[in-house]
């Protein structure tokens, strides 16, 4: 009874402040006052509902904590999803029904699908580098996005000026974006937190204003059109056909990308980052190079940047300051933390439902940032480690075993 009256008293606050927006609306061609009474019956029932599903939401984990605390058999039995992550039986079908759907997609759907899964896969490896730097190294980097762009433009300039192909291209925008890396880590080296993300945050901005006054290289404003799309042994593919192409491109880039990282966070670099991550002070106290580890964190996350920067040319043919603001730099942040900090497998799926559920809910595309906002909010709150949490390896020694193995 109690949730229900303070549910109500909720969802007459939130109509007191709505009725001006909710309810009133002026009409200036007629010069009237219309009053939408009913937008302020819906604004007052939702409220009360996603009142009441707040309250049983806190009220269960609270349950579910106390559970664990307990202990018993709930404490110690994995529930379905990490006997998914763990069981060859479960994740082997699983993976090999993905990987056919993967292949057969193009084939199946239109070229418009095609082209938004094309832009989502090329997050998702922007994703998983800035997750190198970020949820592996915990470097906070709010100018990720100027990597993106110098690998674009790597590849748009050498291509207008030089007539560099895609091949040739798409190592060297790597190559460029990794140096570029290097510069910003040099001078932030002994940077940490507010400090760290205003510099990033300058870095960004200031890599676009080059781009845009820069008009002897970079073209300006005006952008570089006419980029070569990606070739395949010297053949001309229609539209439809280049899409498909850097479709199957972009699925290799994403296994590399997953093998690479998986195999840098479980070597001697990858510890280093997470013991970075962890504590500075006490990861140089225990003889780990600060400036090396800082350094290969940014470069090697700036290198997936750069690649995906050629990909991103080639795929639109067109690119101009405009496309690389800081609102990229925050998807991607947001992806890295809403899959969980480290989490590879997160990364991967935030990715796809932060890029693939826009385009297929344009309905509510005008309510758009709000979920996307509630979604955050709400994930801070419940899952604050991210929907795939980052495990830890355990080292347990058991003496009783031990002893009655003796």
């Amino acid at each position: 009874m109690n949730t229900l009256k303070r549910s109500l008293g909720i969802a007459l606050w939130f109509m007191f402040l709505t009725f001006p927006i909710m309810v009133v609306r002026v009409n200036t061609l007629k010069n009237q006052v219309e009053w939408r009474w009913w937008n302020l019956l819906w604004v007052g029932l939702t409220a009360f509902l996603l009142s009441i599903a707040w309250r049983y939401a806190l009220e269960a984990r609270a349950r579910h904590s106390k559970r664990l605390e307990q202990g018993g058999d709930e404490a110690t039995r994995p529930h379905f999803g990490q006997r998914l992550l763990d069981e060859p039986a479960l994740y082997r079908p699983l993976l090999l029904a993905l990987a056919l759907a993967a292949v057969i997609f193009p084939w199946l759907v239109s070229t418009y699908q095609v082209n938004i899964m094309v832009l989502a896969l090329i997050y998702v490896v922007l994703g998983l580098g800035l997750n190198i730097t970020v949820g592996l190294a915990g470097l906070l980097d709010l100018g990720y996005v100027a990597f993106f762009a110098v690998g674009a433009y790597t590849y748009g300039i050498l291509n207008h000026i030089f007539g560099l192909g895609f091949w040739t291209c798409l190592p060297l925008g790597g190559l460029v974006g990794m140096a570029f890396g290097i510069l910003l880590g040099f001078p932030i080296l002994r940077l940490r937190g507010d400090y760290l993300a205003i510099v990033t945050l300058g870095f960004g901005s200031i890599a676009k204003i080059v781009i845009e006054n820069w008009e002897a290289l970079t073209n300006g404003a005006k952008g570089i059109p006419n980029i070569s799309p990606p070739g395949l042994f010297g053949l001309h593919l229609q539209l439809e056909g280049v899409n498909t192409y850097i479709y199957y491109l972009m699925i290799v880039l994403v296994l590399l990308t997953i093998f690479v990282t998986n195999r840098l966070k479980d070597s001697r670099i990858g510890r280093a980052w997470m013991a970075l991550r962890e504590d500075e002070i006490a990861c140089v106290a225990m003889g780990i190079d600060m400036a090396r580890t800082k350094l290969s964190a940014y470069a090697l996350g700036a290198f997936w940047a750069g690649l995906m920067g050629v990909i991103f040319a080639s795929r639109n043919a067109y690119i101009n300051p405009n496309s690389f603001d800081f609102m990229l730099s925050a998807i991607v942040l947001s992806i890295v933390v809403l899959g969980g900090m480290g989490s590879i497998l997160g990364v991967i799926i935030a990715a796809l439902v932060l890029m693939l559920t826009p385009e297929y809910l344009r309905a509510f595309s005008d309510y758009r940032m709000l979920v996307f906002g509630a979604s955050l909010v709400l994930m801070m709150i419940f899952r604050p480690e991210g929907l795939i949490a980052n495990r830890r390896r355990k080292y347990e020694l058991h003496l009783a075993e031990e002893a009655g193995h003796e």
